[in-house]
């Protein structure tokens, strides 16, 4: 079961087949347990996780056991690691995950690459239902403008106290050439419905300038 497909005497097209059509499946698995675990998966992110596979399979096909290739495909991918964006922590993690499947199909180990499809797919369906393993309340972005001749610190802590359950200044800067502030905090809110009362009871201490509350970003767990 779990010797390779791959004869001594290399490469067939029926061998080369079985091992792309099984990397582009459990790619696809793999999306769809991601999806399953993050509500706000983006699309480009879950059409990544069902061609990776397929790609690192046909990499590792292509080297074959030659060290010239190999180094050259390392420096490829150095190269697209610096030019891409930081991920968040399941990110990375989905990626790796697609990685070894598409190793383990590249050496035609397809036995071996739906077992790691399988196990470490179930783990990570698992731990994304398990609540010690989600976060315990959901944090949020706010942002408020205040003029530069107002003093920021704890000005806003009585207001914060009545709506949120915690509130954390995480960055501080200037705008608009220097005559205000914009302050960004990291909070959790006592109750979402009353979100607009607390908005208004800030507007009315920051002189009506502009507040906005968002989600965080997605890559603020950045590995």
């Amino acid at each position: 079961m779990f010797d390779s497909i791959i004869s001594a005497d290399g490469l067939t097209p029926l061998s080369a087949v079985l091992c792309t059509v099984s990397s582009l499946g459990l790619g696809l698995l793999a999306a769809l347990l991601y999806r399953l675990g993050n509500k706000r998966a983006s699309r480009s992110m879950m059409i990544t996780l069902i061609v990776l596979p397929a790609l690192v399979q046909a990499v590792i096909m292509l080297v074959n056991g030659s060290v010239g290739a190999g180094i050259a495909v390392m420096g490829a991918f150095n190269l697209v690691r610096f030019r891409s964006a930081p991920g968040s922590a399941r990110d990375i993690c989905y990626i790796f995950y697609t990685m070894c499947i598409g190793i383990a199909a590249g050496m035609g180990y397809l036995g071996f690459a739906v077992l790691i499809a399988v196990c470490v797919g179930a783990v990570l369906a698992v731990l994304s239902f398990i609540p010690c393993f989600r976060n315990a309340a959901k944090k949020k972005l706010l942002r408020i403008t205040i003029p530069e001749n107002l003093d920021y610190t704890g000005i806003f802590d009585d207001i914060f106290k009545e709506y949120l359950s915690g509130a954390e200044l995480v960055q501080v800067k200037t705008t608009a050439m220097g005559t205000l502030f914009d302050l960004r905090y990291e909070i959790t809110e006592k109750d979402a419905s009353r979100e607009k009362e607390m908005i208004d009871k800030l507007r009315a201490r920051n002189g009506n300038l502009t507040i906005s509350i968002g989600n965080l970003p997605e890559n603020c767990d950045t590995l």
